[in-house]
């Protein structure tokens, strides 16, 4: 097993971990914060948006099964990268849309991904791709939110429409 890690961020993060967890070779999706100026950042900070931490998800995955190409296309499909610093009704830097990377390979594989991605936006991609400095897993019952919650408001509004999207997309990768 060629197991990976891939952090990526593309609004709130019950939504992209919701995706990826059905996912056939994602072994495991944790929701966090990345790149900010705080140590063990709260929600309720994240929220504030002062801390620049983007909510993020970091997918563990099987490369042989699913690979880091194949997750980063999924990513592009699944939120709206044209727009800086929102998707939907989640708005400010916390959720933007972006890529961190832990080597060049990674790296490479982002910037492909987009101009690949650019090909189905009329309007420019605004996803970030910087180096991961920091991660912080989420408060614990972020984790695997929407499978706990799924009759909440936001998720029912937002959720199913993103894997409807994903499963149609995508049914080959589908669990």
């Amino acid at each position: 097993m060629a197991k990976k890690e891939l952090v990526v961020g593309g609004g709130c993060f019950w939504c992209t971990e919701a995706a990826f967890e059905i996912l056939q070779g994602v072994e495991d999706v944790t929701s966090g914060y990345a790149n900010g100026y705080t140590k063990n950042p709260t929600y309720r900070e994240i929220c504030a948006g002062d801390t620049n931490h983007a909510e993020v998800i970091k997918i563990t995955h099987d490369d042989s099964i699913i690979s880091t190409d194949e997750l980063l296309d999924i990513f592009f499909v699944i939120h709206n990268p044209t727009t800086l610093n929102y998707q939907g009704a989640d708005h400010g830097t916390q959720y933007r849309s972006t890529i961190l990377y832990n080597d060049e390979e990674t790296h490479q594989k982002a910037l492909k991904a987009m101009q690949k991605a650019q090909a189905y936006y009329s309007d420019p991609i605004v996803t970030v791709i910087e180096p991961l400095d920091t991660f912080y897993p989420a408060e614990s019952y972020h984790q695997d939110y929407y499978q706990k919650n799924p009759m909440q408001g936001y998720c029912m509004a937002v959720i199913p429409p993103k894997l409807a999207k994903l499963k149609e997309k995508f049914k080959n990768k589908i669990k």
